[in-house]
This record gives structure tokens, C-alpha cells and sequence, in this order.
């Protein structure tokens, strides 16, 4: 049975093409959920490319449904996401693409780190990955317990 979520890390190879393949456990997801190929967008939040499926972009354009269409408000929204989202599809092998704008804004050369993130997932260059991941998982100080001593 397929996953429901995006979910694990892979690295994978960057060709010289500006090709990777994406994880097959994600492309079955991208399928189920009725996508042809992949949406690729950089991120607004860091230097890594923010992709996902139908799902996402039909919440977004909700999210808009409600704006006049000629309106500031609803140009600054679609140029988060709409404007520089690509739709790229997979070829025979299962790979992607990237455009050099994508590659650049993610800093990727000859690997790459694609990340599950439960409803999207992203493409990291891998120690910029691990940099992230390593102050994600940062242990935090134990919460204070009520009671004595034991």
C-alpha cells in the first residue's frame, strides 16, 4: 500500500542535465492524488525548492477564490507561489527537470536531499539539509515535573 504522506529522506544524483529522480513511494503519492508530474517552486523560507501535488495548489488557489483578481493583494499572493511554480513531469526513469533558476536558488551541484514533509516535500542541497536538520532536532530542556525526588 502507498504512503498517504511524504515522508523520508533520500539522496539522490543531480545530472549534469539538471535531472533527478524523484523517490517512487513519492511519485505513487503524486499519482494517487491525481498529479501529472511534480509542482516545483523555490521557497519563500529558505534555500530549498518547496514541491507537491493537485492537493496543495487547489488549497492555494482557494485561499485566492475569495480576492478580486485585479487586486494588489491577490497579485502579491499568487507571486509566493503561482507565478514561480513550474509543473514539471517525470520522464521514462522517474526523473524531473529542474530548471536552472530552481537549481540555482537551491545551491545544488551534484547531489540533492529530498525530504518528506507529510504534505510536500522539498529538495535541499545535503549539507545545507543537514545544517537545518541539525538545529531542528536540537534537544530542548527537559519540562519541569511536579513532585519530590525519587
Amino acid at each position: 500500500m502507498p504512503a498517504k504522506s511524504f515522508i523520508s529522506t533520500y539522496t539522490v544524483t543531480l545530472d549534469s542535465k539538471g535531472r533527478v529522480c524523484v523517490p517512487a513511494p513519492y511519485r505513487q503519492l503524486l499519482a494517487a492524488m491525481h498529479t501529472d508530474g511534480v509542482y516545483v517552486c523555490p521557497s519563500n523560507r529558505g534555500e530549498m525548492l518547496e514541491c507537491f501535488g493537485d492537493d496543495v495548489l487547489d488549497r492555494e488557489k482557494a485561499k485566492l477564490d475569495g480576492l478580486d483578481p485585479f487586486s494588489k493583494e491577490y497579485d502579491r499572493r499568487a507571486a509566493r507561489m503561482a507565478i514561480r511554480t513550474h509543473c514539471l513531469p517525470f520522464d521514462e526513469n522517474g526523473r524531473i527537470r529542474l530548471p536552472d533558476a530552481l537549481i540555482a536558488h537551491a545551491h545544488l551541484a551534484d547531489k540533492a536531499a529530498i525530504v518528506g514533509a507529510f504534505g510536500k516535500f522539498q529538495i535541499w542541497e545535503p549539507s545545507r539539509f543537514e545544517a537545518f536538520l541539525a538545529e531542528a532536532l536540537e534537544e530542548e530542556p527537559a519540562p519541569a515535573t511536579g513532585g519530590g525526588s525519587v
